[in-house]
């Protein structure tokens, strides 16, 4: 009779237990459907830029559609010029110097050196037109490059070595008609090619973010959530979230996990107690370059080595770039 009872109550307790589980497991499952449901919702444009009779006519400058782009949304350069984005720069605190402007625009690093030198080159991830070596008009409007941002028609393209103009036999007319949000295309045509190649430097930057799969990104896999990078890097007043870690002094204006999967994302408490000290990244981004090899350093005193009297990269085994 004991027996009979101990293995009754050994019953129920396992099925306590499985209860507990599954609905732990449905509620966390309820919250990731959330998530999904939000994020899968597309966005539908309030607009619809073919119709307006300013973007028929036939445009020979980029300045020409920024002056229209304007002349409707007519506080967003004012907007733009107080970017980061547009002034490659930003105000900082570091210990001992106080706040200081630092960016693009005056630092140097050992990947890139410096923009100063080789402005027409550097200008390409610029949101900007016309920066040459003798400087670079921050005050003008109509040399801001909305297109960069906001063609949706995924065939605009910078000219290499152009100070920051597209290439010349675009069809502007069809790129004017078709902005819109930006998309992962927009940001990764510099953000995915940073520090001077492809894959270059972050290890989680690379041009397979342009179409990953899930297992390359869990957000913007296409075969999931399908995200962009403006979902999490949400802009106020074309001031857009998010900073490097590696470069940041001041914590202010970050992109936060917690912004979406809350301060206690986990179904067990003794892992959400982590969360106090224990960054997401140290659990969740185990492996970085997970297909395509980083670079670690560029060797610049091997620069300047000619081939037939021409400059010339090599590849090593992966089809990465050896030597630029």
């Amino acid at each position: 009779m004991k027996k009979i009872i101990g293995s009754i109550g050994v019953i129920i307790l396992v099925i306590i237990i499985a209860i507990g589980t599954l609905t732990t497991i449905k509620v966390e499952e309820s919250s990731l459907d959330r998530l999904k449901d939000k994020f899968s919702e597309k966005h539908i444009p309030s607009v619809d830029h073919t119709k307006f009779p300013q973007l028929q006519k036939k445009f020979t400058s980029p300045q020409q559609i920024t002056a229209e782009c304007i002349s409707c949304h007519n506080k967003s350069g004012e907007e733009i010029m107080h970017s980061n984005h547009w002034n490659w720069e930003r105000e900082e605190y570091i210990k001992g110097r106080g706040i200081v402007s630092i960016g693009k625009k005056n630092a140097m690093n050992n990947f890139c050196i410096g923009t100063q030198g080789n402005e027409k080159s550097c200008a390409k991830c610029h949101i900007g037109y016309g920066m040459d070596e003798k400087g670079f008009s921050f005050t003008d409007a109509e040399n801001i490059d909305c297109l960069v941002c906001h063609d949706n028609s995924e065939t605009y393209a910078k000219a290499s070595n152009q100070g920051g103009k597209p290439v010349a036999t675009l069809d502007f007319n069809k790129i004017a008609q078709s902005v819109g949000m930006p998309k992962r295309t927009n940001c990764g045509v510099c953000h995915f090619y940073g520090g001077g190649g492809d894959n270059v430097k972050h290890g989680d930057l690379s041009s397979l973010m342009f179409y990953p799969n899930s297992n390359i990104d869990i957000h913007m896999g296409v075969d999931n959530m399908n995200m962009q990078c403006v979902d999490c890097h949400k802009t106020k007043n074309h001031v857009i979230s998010g900073k490097m870690y590696s470069l940041s002094s001041m914590n202010e204006n970050r992109v936060l996990c917690e912004d979406c999967h809350t301060e206690t994302p986990h179904k067990k408490d003794i892992l959400n107690e982590h969360t106090l000290k224990v960054a997401c990244q140290t659990c969740h981004i185990p492996i970085y370059a997970k297909e395509k090899a980083t670079k670690m350093h560029w060797d610049w005193s091997k620069a300047g080595k000619l081939k037939d009297g021409k400059p010339y990269f090599e590849e090593d085994s992966l089809g990465e770039h050896s030597y630029l």
